[in-house]
């Protein structure tokens, strides 16, 4: 939380020992260890700031009722120089604290003092995190599940950075295995179309029109050379040619998005550098293999799984899993990551027992590795699902819904509910210009405080420092309001980092616009008293800086006009 925030709390627990220590000294309370308490902001903030709950809690080491209890602590209490104005005791013996105007100058300080960098913490002490989100097959384009868990994942790595954790992002490129021999198969089918008759496309291809315009492509190029080659260098020579594309395509696809990746990780260096290999070897010798009808299966069922699974085929290739283990073997061993985070489709939730267990038995902390489970996008218009674009008529991709929504909306949108639950993306909505467009709102807001620092500014009332009295003419609700609110940036990004939810930042960041706007709407900034007028620009600039701050970290423009 904010150093502001932490101070007070910190406060609080000290004002509460010491008052406790002092009745011991004076003999009302029997010496005594004290167990923990805690202090908490309750949901009615007119009952006081912040409530403890020690009274409760020292009840039986005191042998006192709460409430008696808490009325000596009140009267021990010496609450100079703090940021508690008054004490209050409730209920059956909650001591409720209230908050002095200096507390709410001191975030505003805060604020400004850090500008841009407010809300960043050290939370994270450092840890290597590595996120990894999209890799989505590079065989076609990018789906609508493609666009959200790229918005979410890319907030999310924002959000660990923020809250100090050391973070990169990472795209996993799957060019090895089933998917990419049956990219081959497409393209070499379809360049052979172009050369001879009677070639049919088996039904689980790839019949993409991208498909063919590789094989058209690379038919331009060099003819019919490959014709006479054996299928293997053919096909070869196909996806060495066509691959490369689709992933420029993909990066530059997601730059579109603002999403830039630290690497961009390609599965065939696991099988080149032998590690899907060793890794084979490693759960061997773990003893949790057997084989059965020539197949090699890790015994799954020994971690908790319901059923074994194979790991290597009588064939003797390896199942899809395998470089998967190997992947993350090398995340998490290899390369050190104290944390690994996928964020991957609902339709993984099976998968994800199978390579903790694996990792287990690899002698891996499979706790070292978190899933963020995300569920399905509708894509909804005139409160009907929609597939397909209004301009191709094709299936909405990230690319055509792009055309469709701006990107600050897409951003925003995908990350409006948490990861787990399922959404209905409303393509009106998400182009509106009216306030019930949430991005929009947030961005009106923004753009509002502009516009008045610049019609004060044209007739001449600039923004000048205020002093702490100044600062204290900030009493009515709307303001102090809006005030707790800002204050609690730094706490909002440090959840969001450990829950794995950046939501929490858009339903914060519309929480803030809300606040102001009742603020502007309660609160006279052009025509107050001079001083009053300052101390409410101050207001006006440290909502902007918060606004601005969590807009960036979701790659969201904050503009300026509107």
């Amino acid at each position: 939380m904010s150093v502001i925030v932490e101070q007070a709390k910190q406060q609080i627990v000290s004002l509460l020992k010491s008052a406790a220590g002092q009745a011991m000294t004076q003999e009302i309370f029997p010496q005594t260890d004290l167990p923990d308490f805690t202090v908490e902001a309750p949901a009615d903030r007119s009952h006081g700031d912040y409530a403890a709950n020690a009274a409760m809690v020292w009840a039986r080491q005191l042998h006192q009722a709460p409430r008696a209890i808490a009325t000596v602590l009140t009267e021990q209490m010496d609450i100079t120089d703090s940021y508690i104005e008054r004490v209050e005791i409730a209920g059956p013996g909650f001591i409720n604290f209230f908050l002095a105007a200096k507390y709410y100058t001191d975030i505003l300080r805060d604020i400004e003092e850090k500008g841009d960098g407010y809300g960043r913490s050290q939370y994270g002490a450092g840890k290597r995190v590595l996120v990894e989100f999209v890799s989505a097959n590079p065989t076609g384009p990018m789906h609508i599940g493609n666009a959200r868990g790229g918005a979410l994942g890319d907030c999310l790595a924002a959000a660990l950075d923020a809250a100090g954790f050391y973070t990169e992002r990472e795209f996993y490129i799957n060019d090895a295995g089933n998917q990419i021999n049956k990219f081959g198969l497409s393209l070499d089918l379809r360049y052979q179309q172009l050369f001879r008759d009677g070639v049919e496309m088996p039904e689980d291809s790839y019949h993409g029109a991208d498909i063919i315009a590789h094989a058209k492509a690379y038919a331009e190029q060099n003819g019919d050379a490959l014709m006479g080659v054996s299928e293997e260098e053919r096909r070869q020579a196909l996806v060495d040619f066509a691959l490369p594309k689709n992933i420029q395509g993909l990066q530059d696809d997601l730059r579109k998005y603002r999403i830039e990746y630290d690497t961009w990780f390609r599965e065939s260096t696991l099988h080149q550098n032998g590690e899907t290999a060793r890794v084979i070897e490693r759960l061997k010798e773990s003893g949790h293999t057997y084989e059965q009808e020539g197949a090699l299966w890790f015994r799954a069922t020994d971690f908790g799984c319901d059923k074994d699974f194979v790991l290597v085929r009588a064939n003797g290739v390896p199942t899809y899993v395998v470089p998967d283990i190997a992947y993350h073997y090398n995340k998490l061993e290899v390369r050190r990551f104290d944390k690994a985070i996928d964020v991957l489709g609902a339709d993984h939730h099976g998968y994800v027992p199978r390579l903790k267990a694996a990792l287990t038995a690899l002698g891996v902390d499979a706790d070292r590795l978190d899933v963020v489970l995300m569920q399905m996008v509708r894509l909804v218009r005139d409160g009907e699902v929609v597939k397909a674009s209004k301009r191709s008529g094709k299936a909405i991709t990230l690319v055509t819904l792009l055309e469709e929504v701006p990107v600050d909306a897409a951003r925003f949108f995908f990350n409006l509910r948490e990861p787990n639950s399922h959404f209905d993306f409303d393509l009106d909505l998400a182009v509106s210009e009216k306030n019930t467009n949430p991005i929009h709102y947030v961005q009106y807001a923004h753009a509002r405080i502009c516009s008045v620092l610049r019609n004060l500014g044209e007739e001449g009332i600039a923004l000048r420092p205020v002093s702490a009295e100044e600062f204290g003419l900030l009493c009515q609700p709307t303001e102090r309001e809006l005030i707790l609110l800002l204050g609690g940036l730094t706490d909002e990004i440090i959840t969001a980092a450990k829950t794995y939810d950046p939501a929490r930042l858009t339903h914060y960041v519309v929480e803030v616009a809300t606040r102001f706007h009742k603020f502007y709407d309660a609160c006279r900034v052009k025509g107050s008293e001079e001083s009053l007028m300052q101390a409410r620009l101050h207001l006006c600039v440290a909502t902007a800086t918060v606004l601005r701050n969590v807009l960036s970290l979701m790659k969201i423009e904050a503009p300026e006009k509107m």
